[in-house]
């Protein structure tokens, strides 16, 4: 099978072989504790270039903190034919994750497996997320949804202070290509009244034949079905504005009109790749609350709900983003 059909139906691997800088490539995991006392996001990847290395993110949701730690690029091991990749001590896969991390910044060990999860269905002519964006070579930054939701067992030691997920619920998705786009906005949630419910949404500049445009995917998987919007889909923003506590957003299909709204609040910064180096500021809360109504176009409400915990990032060039 070819590298690239092979590549593009399958998100969750790792995509950096044979590739040159300027290249990242990053895995995002979410836990929430049972209690939902505790928050973490797990970030580990690896960035190509004049200061390449492998690194490990941890931001704790609950303090608003994040810590970055870096790995030689020789520590970092990826399969060729399936998720599985190592950074020193430490080991990831859409099953589990294991950390062994100690050095002057923080000490953090332990596992956590995950059961359950649901990504985003992969076709061939709609391989994930993207959509048949996916299939379009050298775009500046490529999603994938891995797990919507599932359950978590394991727990963590973080300086000494140990923490049980078990029972909790996780969230896994990944970004790769060369940078990350001048301006976004990305929101998420699985903790929902409803179990099982989960919605993914971003908008971002997407630079395209040396010009750019306003694209966005959003996936609201009820439990039993996932309704898709996106760019290439045909749906349109009907509307779109932040202001400093919430980010409002419409979009409407031939069938559907799905109204978000999200609240945001305090979080942490992150670093973001960038095409030299992982330089970008990005400011992550996972203490947003997300608003979701969806409704037939001709009216008849088909869900109705409010995440808790969500992952929320506004960040860039906003107002070229938000113009019409």
């Amino acid at each position: 099978m070819p590298s690239f059909l092979h590549n593009t139906l399958q998100p969750a691997i790792y995509h950096g072989f044979g590739k040159q800088p300027p290249f990242f490539e990053g895995w995002y995991y979410k836990a929430v504790s049972a209690a939902e006392d505790h928050r973490l996001a797990v970030i580990p990847g690896v960035i190509f270039g004049e200061k390449a290395h492998a690194f490990i993110q941890i931001l704790d949701g609950v303090i608003g903190k994040s810590t970055y730690h870096t790995f030689p690029l020789e520590s970092f091991w990826a399969a060729r034919d399936e998720f599985a990749i190592r950074i020193g001590g430490s080991s990831f896969t859409v099953e589990k994750i294991s950390l062994d991390i100690a050095d002057e910044i923080a000490q953090v060990s332990g596992e956590l497996r995950f059961s359950g999860e649901m990504p985003w269905p992969v076709r061939l002519l709609s391989p994930g997320i993207m959509g048949w964006y996916a299939w379009v070579p050298r775009m500046e930054c490529y999603h994938g949804v891995l797990s919507f939701d599932h359950l978590i067992q394991g727990s963590l030691a973080i300086d000494g202070h140990e923490i049980d997920f078990s029972g909790g619920h996780g969230y896994i998705e990944k970004d790769w290509g060369q940078s990350f786009p001048e301006a976004w906005i990305w929101f998420q949630s699985n903790h929902f009244s409803q179990p099982g419910v989960c919605l993914t949404a971003s908008v971002a500049m997407i630079p395209w034949l040396h010009n750019s445009f306003r694209g966005f995917i959003v996936g609201l998987w009820t439990g039993r079905e996932l309704y898709r919007f996106a760019t290439y889909t045909g749906a349109r923003i009907d509307d779109l504005h932040l202001d400093d506590r919430r980010v409002v957003w419409v979009i409407r299909d031939r069938a559907h009109v799905l109204e978000l709204e999200a609240c945001q609040a305090p979080g942490a910064v992150l670093r973001g790749p960038t095409k030299i180096e992982m330089g970008k500021r990005v400011d992550e809360t996972l203490g947003a609350t997300v608003t979701v109504r969806l409704s037939h176009s001709a009216g008849g409400l088909i869900f109705e709900g409010e995440g808790k915990y969500a992952g929320l990032e506004i960040n860039g060039d906003l107002e070229r983003l938000l113009a019409k």
